[in-house]
Parts: structure tokens; C-alpha cells; sequence
């Protein structure tokens, strides 16, 4: 039987994976995700040790080939609609997190979106204000 998420640890995951897109997690994405957990009230309440496991746990599951198939099919059932496009804007989040976004990270963001069925008008909106709020002068 295949594990099962809640949806704090759903989150979680998404947030490791766009992280570890690009060979590995780094500091400016790591303090987003802390910001995010800190800030956000769908966090509110949430153990910080069970997050910490979950985010371990995304991170073994994401080693075999088939690995992100297998991360973002129970991301997609945790979630409800509503919350599979906040999973989405969270992802944006943190693949903008270091002022810059490469391939691997763009190409993850459309693979989550097809996955969570976030509609395209949707998504485009979702990645503006993650671009307006990443703005700098």
C-alpha cells in the first residue's frame, strides 16, 4: 500500500522538490520554505518536528528514477483543488527564492502543474505575482 500524506506534509513536499530540482537544496531556498512554514496559517499549529521528517522523508522518495512521479501522485491526492494551486504558488515561491530560475526549475513547474491540473490562465497569474513579489530595483 502506498503512503499517504496530510496536507501540511503534502506542501512540504512540493517545497523540497522544486528545492532539490536543481541538485540540491540551498540556503536562500531553505530560509523560503522556513518563512513560508512560519508565515502561512495552513502551518499554523503544525509540528516543525513532523515537517522536518516529511521533508526528509521527499527527499528519500526522491532518489529512485521514478521518484517525482511518485512524490507528485501523493501531492495530488493530499490536496484538494483550492489547495493544489497554493502547492503551486508555493512552488513558485521557492524556485524564485534565488533570484534566478534555471531549466530544471521551469520544467518542474510545468511537470507540477500538468500533475496538480492547475489551469494554465491560473498558473501564468500564480507566476506573475510570484515575479512582482521577487521584483528588484
Amino acid at each position: 500500500m502506498a503512503p499517504t500524506l496530510n496536507t501540511q506534509s503534502a506542501l512540504i513536499f512540493v517545497m523540497v522538490t522544486m528545492s532539490a530540482s536543481d541538485s540540491g537544496i540551498g540556503d536562500d531556498e531553505l530560509r523560503t520554505i522556513g518563512r513560508i512554514v512560519e508565515s502561512l496559517p495552513v502551518f499554523k499549529g503544525v509540528d516543525r518536528d513532523a515537517l522536518v521528517a516529511a521533508a526528509q522523508n521527499c527527499v528519500s522518495m526522491l532518489e529512485p528514477e521514478d521518484g517525482l512521479d511518485a512524490v507528485l501522485g501523493l501531492v495530488k491526492q493530499a490536496l484538494s483543488p483550492a489547495l493544489r494551486e497554493t502547492a503551486y504558488a508555493l512552488a513558485c515561491e521557492v524556485a524564485a527564492s534565488d533570484g534566478k530560475l534555471e531549466q530544471e526549475e521551469l520544467r518542474l513547474l510545468e511537470l507540477i502543474g500538468d500533475e496538480l491540473e492547475i489551469d494554465r490562465l491560473h498558473a501564468s497569474a500564480i507566476e506573475r505575482c510570484v515575479r512582482a513579489r521577487h521584483a528588484t530595483v
